[in-house]
């Protein structure tokens, strides 16, 4: 478990973590969201002891970070954003020489190192120079020095950056495979990143904690009321009767393609034998002008409304040809906008 309380971090005038207070159980993934400069990189370097604060606490299993460093830091992994490998020396080498700076039994040690790389399925390269390695798996390398020994807490500072697609998905699910035994905290400014794999989001902006919520509750703040996007074609004032289904908020034509056609009321064909009565009076006219197109429309259902069977129905009762009708729900990149204000925010 990781305690912070009160949490700051000053640069001069410029406060980079304002008064930070969390609480991270066990077993979970964490993730700490926010633009470049928000403070993310700032807070994991608190909370592993990397730089002090400057006022406030953080605890790692009930030990103080400053007053208890060598017990807090036992518990915890770091992966800092450029990984602390040495590019003159092997994989093998480096995994043990990073076993011995964590003073892992010597008789444990090889079985440790091997677990490690079984997880980080380095086997192949550990006999290459780290410098002579692609960048997929120079992080590879990073994860696999963060989990010697180990530790009960894993945390990863933009653990994905720079990697192609296929090296993005290899790492999400080595986080993911972590899960069980460790407690990952992941720091980054990619929100597809964050969706993938926590359970829980901790969204910064400007040293401040703007949010702290369950992946599950964020997608049901995605959600919000219903839209649809619907695109029918057939007689305007049926389209234009649309707000009136039930558990319609509003409904607005964006778009029309249409067409006026006339319509009478006198059942005999054009060039029957039938006498035609001229029309004496308004009241007694019997053609009417109606427009027929196709109608694009946007409507906005009332709050926790499923509004998509009524509007089939009403289409299907009014002659309606129904082209397309489609969800729009709010993204994770929408609610973060919408909190931080902030227009640097990536999609992976």
């Amino acid at each position: 478990m990781i305690e912070i309380s009160h949490l700051t971090k000053k640069y001069g005038a410029n406060v980079a973590v304002n008064d930070l207070n969390l609480t991270l159980e066990s077993g979970n993934i964490y993730g700490f969201l926010g633009p470049n400069g928000a403070g993310k990189s700032t807070t994991m370097n608190i909370i592993t002891g990397y730089i002090g604060a400057s006022s406030g606490e953080v605890r790692i299993n009930g030990f103080d970070i400053n007053k208890n460093p060598e017990e807090a830091k036992k518990c915890i992994g770091y992966l800092p954003e450029i990984p602390p490998v040495y590019g003159d020396m092997k994989v093998l080498e480096y995994l043990q020489f990073v076993a011995e700076l964590k003073k892992i039994d010597k008789h444990s040690r090889n079985a440790d190192i091997k677990q490690v790389m079984d997880l980080t399925k380095l086997h192949d390269v550990k006999a290459r120079l780290i410098k002579n390695l692609s960048k997929g798996y120079r992080q590879r390398v990073g994860l696999a020095q963060a989990l010697i020994g180990m530790p009960e807490i894993i945390i990863l500072d933009e653990p994905t950056v720079g990697l192609d697609p296929k090296q993005i998905i290899e790492i999400r699910d080595l986080i993911l495979s972590l899960k069980d035994k460790h407690t990952v905290i992941l720091s980054s400014h990619i929100l597809q990143e964050i969706s993938a794999v926590c359970d829980h989001v901790f969204i910064i902006s400007k040293g401040n904690l703007v949010a702290s919520d369950s992946m599950e509750h964020l997608e049901s703040r995605m959600s919000g009321a219903q839209q649809l996007e619907v695109t029918v074609s057939g007689a305007r004032s049926d389209v234009e009767q649309m707000k009136e289904i039930p558990g319609v908020k509003s409904c607005e034509i964006t778009r029309e393609i249409s067409e006026e056609v006339m319509e009478s009321d006198n059942d005999e064909t054009p060039g029957s034998d039938t006498e035609q009565i001229p029309l004496q009076s308004e009241e007694s006219e019997q053609h009417v002008e109606t427009q027929h197109g196709e109608y694009h429309l946007s409507i906005l259902a009332k709050e926790n409304q499923d509004i998509r069977e009524a509007v089939f129905r009403y289409c299907v009762a009014h002659e309606l040809v129904l082209l397309e009708l489609k969800v729009n729900t709010k993204t994770l990149e929408d609610v973060f906008l919408e909190l931080t204000g902030s227009e640097e925010v990536h999609k992976a």
